[in-house]
């Protein structure tokens, strides 16, 4: 197989919101590509950026009394930390402000303007005379000129759907100011599309473009409309880069992101040494794959190759497009808490869960995908831990403890291990395109044959007999094999869980190649569970967290009312600490045997704690909220590894833990009935 060099790039997100899960079907599809492509053998480059220019941002910046610079710096490192959180394996992650982005972005404009691919005219827009600043169909509000529906934005109708002009809107008013826009003329820049029309054709009929799309897209020739001019100019104020030889004309945002792809890849030629014309030249034998949602298909499927036409640059190899995220079959919801963040996701779950999820629902159609949370839960659980990891753990054991961690010299079942080496290419050209589902159900099959064939021979009664040991360790070595194979086809799609495989199976970094000979007479490293099950409180954990989070965000997007007093405002949340820093702490239950005042002491209760074998005095400030007596016979929890602190009073062994402000608003804390004294809090 020649080895083929190849850049994929994702949509570049937004600077001016959190990464969602929407979001990340997109950069997880893409990832597991790039991961294939380079298990594969292939040169692969990933890179991806922050779309970090106009309106919006700007007046965010202005809202929070920062910089633009600044809220784009911080959103950037929001998002890198997100994207890391889901193993997402960019080769360089930047940002379309950058002196690269401006170079290419000027570049491309004037090789259309100089061949006569831009034209000036005079528009009416809406201008907000308070602001004074020409408004985005977004920063208009009002009624919809169809249902009456107050609050939609100017474009279209969230309630009934329809689209409009901003004109249109009943009881129009700026976002901005609050005022009613007039409307006032101003000259912008085109990019005339419609000068490509012949080029587009051929394009669209490459086969570079999924054919759903390119037959929908195909339509706009035979329309009365035709190909619509775009415009890709706004004037000042503005966030981004003025257009050459202009005074207060700048690159819309939408023509300075997609340049992003050509800047991301400059900025990592310059780092790394790689010829950034090698893959962009226009004859570049280099293969370049733009992943997008349907929602900007027209853009990167007809402006987005103009633009890269008119400045003599290579058009991509194939622009994929997949579907949106649903989540329980509803569009994702903020009120329902469905539009889930991807920090609310992490605290909560291992990013594996849901790479695998979407990878077995993913294929290379325009339809939307699906996130069943309850699906989610049985799926993951039954395939990845029921089935895969379930392999390995069932014929780990014996060989550490029978073996030590030594494979045998030969596979009792060679033709099987061949059948599953033979899997490689029909799951290979599935995850060439893009059927990532059909890879996962024949990956899934062969992990049900493993399973099958150690439930068949059941090493566990084989090694109750001595003289069967070598059988043992023939079907135990056979049956790491398959679940090698296995973890070798996933990788793309569960990479941690393939380096922790790796490190078990002690024999180096797994390929596509790698599958082809098996691993015999090696030495394993003693097993450690790869993954646990998800449990269903997690996921319910996260839809809560989640709505919260969005509860947060919308307040502080409302306008302030009076300060409310809650426990956390009025005593914070301590710094975060990490969770070895937590297990350090030894919480027991504990029964109060004796109770007393400390004479001397206003806030002191001297108590007796029956750890269940063990005594403990322990001296709590409780006296304002609790008679002595009162307290006898209670369980409570006690930290129980604290160092003895040695007080006026006597020695002090532990603490007991409550919760309040103190004075008579303090509670000592009480486990559930069926606690024992000694247990261990966990």
């Amino acid at each position: 197989m020649q080895p083929r060099k190849i850049l994929i790039t994702s949509a570049l997100p937004y600077a001016n919101g959190k990464i969602h899960l929407g979001h990340m079907l997109e950069h997880i599809q893409t990832d597991i590509w790039a991961r294939f492509q380079r298990l594969r053998g292939h040169e692969c480059y990933f890179v991806c950026a922050d779309d970090a220019h106009g309106t919006p941002i700007m007046l965010r910046a202005q809202q929070e009394g920062i910089t633009p610079e600044e809220l784009i710096a911080r959103v950037k490192d929001e998002h890198q930390r997100d994207f890391a959180g889901f193993n997402i394996s960019y080769d360089n992650y930047y940002t379309t402000h950058s002196e690269e982005n401006r170079h290419y972005s000027e570049y491309i404009y004037l090789a259309a303007r100089n061949q006569g691919h831009i034209a000036e005219r005079t528009i009416r827009q809406a201008y907000d005379a308070e602001a004074n600043m020409f408004l985005p169909d977004r920063f208009i509000k009002g009624e919809c000129p169809v249902c009456g529906t107050a609050d939609q934005y100017g474009d279209n109708c969230e309630n009934c759907g329809a689209t409009y002009s901003p004109t249109d809107l009943k009881n129009a008013f700026s976002v901005i100011s609050g005022s009613k826009p007039i409307e006032k003329e101003t000259n912008h820049y085109f990019f005339k599309l419609g000068d490509f029309e012949a080029f587009l054709r051929d394009f669209l009929q490459s086969g570079a473009v999924q054919k759903e799309i390119a037959n929908k897209q195909m339509e706009w020739f035979e329309s009365e409309q035709g190909l619509s001019d775009w415009d890709v100019s706004r004037d000042a104020p503005y966030w981004g880069f003025k257009i050459p030889d202009t005074e207060d004309k700048y690159f819309y945002v939408w023509l300075d992101a997609p340049i992003g792809y050509l800047a991301s890849f400059q900025n990592l030629c310059k780092r790394s040494g790689l010829d950034f014309n090698e893959y962009w030249k226009a004859d570049s034998e280099a293969e370049v794959y733009h992943f997008i949602g349907k929602d900007i298909a027209y853009f990167h499927t007809l402006f987005w190759p103009a633009l890269l036409e008119s400045a003599n640059f290579r058009k991509p190899t194939g622009v994929f497009c997949h579907g949106f995220l649903t989540v329980d079959s509803a569009k994702m919801s903020k009120s329902r808490g469905t539009f889930i963040q991807a920090e609310s996701y992490l605290r909560h779950l291992n990013p594996e869960y849901i790479r695998y999820y979407f990878a077995s629902k993913l294929s290379n159609s325009v339809d939307d995908i699906d996130l069943s949370l309850d699906d989610f839960v049985q799926r993951v659980n039954s395939d990845l831990v029921g089935k895969v990891v379930n392999i390995a753990s069932r014929c780990a054991g014996f060989i550490n403890k029978r073996f030590d961690n030594r494979l045998s010299a030969e596979l009792p079942d060679p033709a099987l291990y061949q059948e599953f080496a033979n899997a490689s290419e029909s799951i290979a050209e599935a995850f060439e395109h893009r059927r990532y589902s059909q890879a996962i159900r024949e990956i899934m099959a062969l992990a049900d044959k493993a399973n099958q064939y150690v439930n068949d021979y059941q090493p566990w009664v084989l090694a109750k007999d001595e003289n069967r040991l070598a059988e043992v360790q023939g079907i135990c070595t056979q049956g790491i094999n398959l679940f090698r194979a296995i973890i070798a086809y996933l990788k793309p799609v569960v990479p941690q869980l393939a380096a922790d495989s790796e490190a078990f199976l002690n024999a180096g970094e797994l390929t596509w190649a790698s599958v082809q000979t098996p691993l015999l007479a090696s030495q394993i490293n003693l097993f450690k569970p790869l993954m646990t099950r998800i449990e269903r409180e997690s996921v319910l954990a996260m839809v809560d967290d989640n709505k919260q989070a969005l509860d947060q965000a919308a307040a502080a997007n409302t306008p302030a009312a009076e300060p409310v007093k809650t426990h956390l405002t009025e005593d914070p949340i301590s710094p975060e600490i990490q969770y070895d820093d937590f297990a350090k702490l030894d919480f027991r239950v504990a029964k109060i045997v004796k109770a007393a005042a400390v004479e001397g002491a206003d806030k002191l209760v001297q108590l007796t704690l029956d750890l269940g074998g063990e005594t403990r005095n322990v001296f709590a400030g409780i006296k304002s909220a609790y008679k002595p007596e009162d307290l006898e016979g209670r369980l409570t929890v006690m930290v129980a590894n604290l160092a003895p602190r040695k007080m006026r009073f006597g020695l002090s062994e532990g603490m007991v833990l409550a919760a309040g402000p103190g004075g008579k608003d303090i509670f000592v804390l009480t486990p559930d009935s069926g606690a024992e004294p000694g247990m261990r809090v966990k």
